[in-house]
């Protein structure tokens, strides 16, 4: 798998930048700082073709965020190493200004996390494609997303696998990015407020799990409901972390790749007491 050289700096960056918040939540509050051809994707058509359209006025400002979410894609994305097409597609088409608060919609296609209430963030964009791509998506697959936030990883990942089950510990997030994911049109995406480090295992197994919020070591319980082959990218550790993809092998033994240092929120719940 290949580095992207920019990693490091770029959390880096960010760890002098932000203040953690100390809310509790299953999801990042934290990324980095600082990066097309269009292909089919299976499945397409369970997501929306664009924003909604109502008036002309509206139908310009479409067309502003189109061009914002383009240049984020190729400023913050693909120049950082991102390579997957089907990723850098995702990226370009889900309207990102709809999963943040109205009066932070200018800001949506910044390179940065913005809030979203009760002490959360969506995260940086760039981190979404990282996390996205490590996992090596497929059509088929069936994907577990742990800390739904506002929905906005769920929404990448709608049109790239087959299912995604969501977990979000903040239940009022979790009830917010369920309908507004049911909103614009993500049918295969299924969100339940619950405790991530759980897991989902009426719905196990996985062949991808991300999870946005950082355990002090992973969870036995995700590793459990990771399917043979599957691929799981997480964030590890209490004061310094470090963003890890796990993939099973057939025979169960587990690849441990580190990936770059991060800086997420602690996952809460269950983890805190293991």
């Amino acid at each position: 798998m290949p580095m992207h050289t920019s990693i490091v700096i770029g959390f880096m960056l960010l760890l002098t930048s932000c203040t953690p918040n100390p809310s509790p939540s299953n999801r990042a509050r934290h990324d980095t700082n600082q990066s097309g051809t269009v292909t089919e994707v299976d499945g397409r058509d369970k997501l929306p073709a664009s924003e909604p359209k109502m008036t002309e006025e509206m139908s310009a400002e479409d067309e502003l965020f189109r061009q914002h979410r383009v240049r984020m894609v190729e400023t913050q994305i693909r120049r950082r190493g991102i390579e997957d097409e089907r990723v850098l597609e995702a990226m370009t088409r889900i309207p990102r200004h709809l999963f943040v608060p109205q009066n932070l919609r200018s800001q949506a296609y910044n390179d940065g996390p913005l809030p979203i209430g009760y002490g959360q963030t969506i995260s940086q964009p760039y981190i979404v494609a990282l996390m996205t791509e490590l996992v090596r998506t497929q059509p088929g697959d069936r994907a577990l997303d742990i800390g739904t936030g506002c929905g906005y990883q769920a929404a990448v990942l709608s049109g790239l696998v087959q299912q995604i089950y969501s977990l979000e510990i903040v239940e009022p997030l979790a009830n917010q990015a369920r309908s507004r994911l049911s909103q614009y049109g993500y049918r295969n995406v299924e969100v339940r407020a619950g405790d991530g480090y759980q897991g989902w295992e009426e719905h196990a197994p996985f062949q991808i799990i991300i999870v946005a919020a950082a355990p002090d070591h992973v969870p036995q319980p995700l590793l459990d409901q990771l399917a043979p082959g599957g691929r799981m990218v997480i964030p590890v550790g209490r004061f310094s972390q470090e963003l890890l993809l796990l993939e099973k092998s057939q025979d169960g033994s587990i690849q441990r790749t580190e990936i770059a240092p991060v800086a997420f929120v602690p996952m809460t719940g269950t983890a805190e007491t293991k």
